[in-house]
């Protein structure tokens, strides 16, 4: 095999105490995040020695409504209100949010697991048309969402992990409607499933129409992969698929509309860990060459109240793009051994 040289930051950041000093920051400010949502959670105000700013800006009071606690699948997980993600002009509440790499700069929506009376919002956020975030001096970029990449089995030991929202056998269909919402029910019906092996990936081609109106289906690519088990990391043998698995995805993506490069929706059980590793890697990937730049980089700066990471860690790309996730969604690559795999798998990368 050929090896490239790995950039300088990379190596740097090999030695156990750089790691245990990168985690110990990066809990530091998750910490300070945490401790705001807890407020909110709890239906508190600020207190005195909080400064408005950051109760304003981890603020996650939509998600805590009355009305929508019941759409999270879990009760310690919910958008930031400033990132979620809304279908249908902000009428419907889903469990997601948006993400933008710090060093790849592509769009991504993170997702928790659609539950059954989920599934709904969640397909009509696949039909419908949505706006990219932007910048007041650039116009928004309609576009429509054309891969989902689910990240987690239906169950794992034991435990019901996602819940399907689209058949197993190709050429059947099942119907989803959401209670106390008037629009039409929408039918999902499985065209194609394939196995693929490198990549420890089950490919499914679905179609989403309005029942009765099945002329105007639109498509999208299902990629599960198979290979990662919950709070833990693929086992070493298991990681070449897992770089195969997200070079399938944006190859998929880049195939798969008429948006050469649309943002890809994905989602694990609670849509953080393992969503916030797949991210990451995917982010650090493109920035060095490893995968297509995005199409339409966004050029949009993200900032913190927590202001910059101390200076001893500007050339440790994934320690701030793991920071930059978790400002746009709690809990983004949740263990200390999700930070490491990001490390491996970069490492891995430049072995060609």
């Amino acid at each position: 095999m050929t090896t490239t040289t790995q950039p300088p930051w990379l190596s740097k950041s090999q030695s156990a105490s750089h790691r245990k000093y990168i985690q110990r920051i990066l809990q530091q400010r998750e910490n300070t995040r945490t401790a705001v949502r807890s407020l909110h959670l709890k239906g508190l105000d600020p207190p005195r020695d909080l400064p408005r700013q950051f109760f304003d800006y981890y603020s996650i009071a939509i998600s805590c409504a009355p009305d929508n606690t019941k759409q999270n699948r879990y009760s310690d997980i919910q958008p930031y209100d400033r990132t979620r993600v809304t279908v249908e002009a902000k009428e419907r509440y889903l469990n997601a949010s948006w993400c933008l790499e710090q060093f790849g700069r592509k769009w991504w929506i993170a997702s928790q697991a659609p539950l059954p009376h989920t599934a709904h919002t969640f397909l009509s956020l696949i039909r419908q048309p949505i706006t990219l975030p932007t910048t007041q001096s650039i116009p928004p970029r309609p576009t429509r969402v054309r891969t989902v990449v689910q990240l987690t089995l239906l169950v794992e030991g034991g435990r019901r992990k996602a819940h399907s929202y689209f058949p197993t056998v190709v050429g059947r269909s099942v119907v989803h409607s959401e209670a106390g919402y008037a629009g039409p029910a929408l039918k999902a019906t499985l065209l194609e499933s394939v196995d693929i092996a490198t990549a420890s990936c089950t490919k499914s081609t679905i179609s989403i129409s309005l029942v009765g109106d099945e002329r105007n289906a639109v498509t999208f690519h299902h990629l599960l992969y198979t290979a990662w088990p919950d709070h833990g990391v693929p086992k070493p043998e298991d990681q070449a698929t897992l770089l195969a698995f997200i070079r399938l995805a944006d190859t998929v993506n880049r195939q798969a509309s008429e948006d050469p490069d649309p943002p890809i929706i994905v989602g694990c059980s609670a849509g953080v860990g393992r969503t916030g590793t797949f991210i990451a890697i995917s982010s650090l990937l493109r920035a060095h060459g490893f995968l297509p730049a995005a199409n339409s980089p966004s050029v949009l700066a993200l900032s913190s109240p927590l202001g910059p990471l101390p200076t001893t860690l500007d050339d440790d790309l994934i320690g701030q793009e793991v920071d930059s996730l978790r400002e746009q969604r709690p809990g983004m690559v949740q263990r200390d051994a999700q930070l490491e795999l990001i490390y491996s798998l970069l490492e891995s990368a430049f072995v060609q």
